[in-house]
């Protein structure tokens, strides 16, 4: 993805726990940062959530957004937002690539352009906040529930 911000992370556990947390929308609230809601709009065939409303703390405003989700069991999902009131564009995924000793490498990419104006260099900086709060959100889910 051109112009867009990547992170990654390593998380002690494998690729498929990774996932499985990754895409269960439903429990974003309890551990994302800034996500408030979550309402799962449909679903594939596959029993996953193929198009998922989200609305999250902006730090400016309230920000509401569907996103459509594709899926690559269990190496990586990718999304992309219905244009709307807040969002013009939005491309992101989460690949997750095994290492050794069972863990995984999670790579997070995302490019998200708003509705409203905001300048370039601060559109930047939120993306890498976004990124960076949810790779760390998402390793801190993953390692307690493989915790028990």
């Amino acid at each position: 993805m051109a112009d867009s911000t990547i992170q990654t992370i390593e998380i002690d556990a494998e690729p498929e726990a990774c996932f499985a947390v990754a895409a269960d929308f439903a429990s974003y609230p309890e551990w994302a940062t800034g996500v408030k809601q979550v309402e799962i709009l449909e679903v594939g065939e596959d029993g996953r959530a193929s198009r998922v409303r989200f609305v999250v703390d902006g730090m400016v405003k309230e920000i509401s957004y569907v996103l459509v989700y594709e899926y690559h069991y269990p190496g990586e999902m990718r999304w992309t937002a219905e244009p709307g009131d807040d969002i013009d564009e939005m491309i992101g995924s989460y690949r997750f690539d095994p290492l050794d000793d069972a863990k995984t490498e999670v790579v997070y990419a995302l490019r998200a352009v708003p509705s409203f104006n905001i300048p370039g260099f601060l559109r930047r900086q939120a993306e890498k906040q976004v990124v960076g709060t949810a790779l760390r959100g998402l390793r801190k889910r993953v390692e307690e529930i493989a915790a028990g």
